[in-house]
């Protein structure tokens, strides 16, 4: 994919926020549906999954994937000012174009005026990737993660990665190239690239993450979620990889399997945002249908 296109649809994307659920309880409004408890007493209640929003995706009648929706915009926006809003915005418009300089100055001033959002420094980080300065790239991804430690958007991937590639685990550019996945809206291009990146670089979890989604064979993606989990994940990574995992283990008819380990997941305060949230959907859709 072109980087002008990649740059466009980057800073112009927008998030979906698909609502789902249905009450299925008889029981009285006010008493919480107890769906899954851990051992020292932390609960799930229907209500809370039914709070979850996010995309499901399926394959000839199969669940097959979920998407949990994290709306990390809002995280640390407390006591933003207009102002600071306003030069973010700004800064957007000037990555959208191609600005990258501009677009830097204007989100460090971003960042002065809002020094506890981690939106603009996030943003940063991405124009020094699109710039392929990898050091400052991960120098603001390290920043975003002082700031929101359980995650926003794919700065856990982004720190990894980039510092596996500064190590030499991984060839410089992964990261990069990895993104340009997202971008791709031919299924049959976005398929050879993946494929083509589980062979070349094996020690690379999230491609085969992105490989396991592919698989119409479940075999196949076992295989590939266990090579995932085998290849030193990322926690973000890991979290999907897992619940991945969980919905495998439902469509080969182990449902109670699977509740537990979205529950253990959806309830881990280890868990990254992604995880948690996209845990909810996918447990909340298990035992609602």
């Amino acid at each position: 994919m072109p980087l002008s296109t990649m740059i466009s649809k980057w800073f112009s994307r927008s998030l979906s926020f698909a609502g789902w659920g249905r009450k299925t309880s008889k029981e009285p409004e006010n008493v919480p549906t107890i769906i899954f408890t851990l051992p020292d007493g932390r609960k799930l209640t229907l209500e809370e999954l039914q709070g979850a929003t996010g995309q499901v995706f399926f394959k000839d009648g199969k669940l097959l994937d979920v998407t949990g929706t994290v709306c990390y915009e809002v995280i640390g926006t407390g006591a933003v000012s207009p102002e600071a809003r306003t030069l973010h915005q700004q800064a957007r418009q000037a990555g959208g174009r191609g600005d990258f300089t501009e677009a830097i100055a204007l989100l460090e001033q971003a960042s002065e005026r809002a020094p506890e959002w981690p939106y603009p420094v996030y943003d940063r980080a991405f124009t020094h990737l699109l710039m392929k300065d990898f050091d400052g790239a991960k120098t603001y991804y390290q920043k975003t993660l002082e700031l929101s430690p359980r995650g926003i958007f794919t700065a856990i991937t982004a720190l990894d990665t980039l510092t596996r590639e500064q190590t030499g685990d991984l060839p410089v550019g992964t990261y990069l190239a990895y993104l340009s996945l997202e971008w791709m809206e031919d299924a049959e291009k976005k398929n050879i690239a993946v494929r083509e990146t589980v062979r070349a670089i094996p020690q690379f979890a999230p491609a085969w993450k992105e490989f396991a989604a592919l698989c119409a064979d479940d075999g196949e993606r076992l295989a590939a979620i266990e090579n995932g989990l085998a290849a030193r994940p990322d926690a973000q990574t890991k979290g999907m990889l897992e619940i991945n995992r969980a919905l495998l283990l439902n469509l080969r008819g182990d449902k109670a399997g699977a509740i537990r380990l979205l529950g253990e997941l959806a309830l881990n305060p280890m868990s990254t945002l992604g995880t948690e949230h996209s845990a909810k959907v996918a447990l909340g859709f298990l035992v609602t249908h």
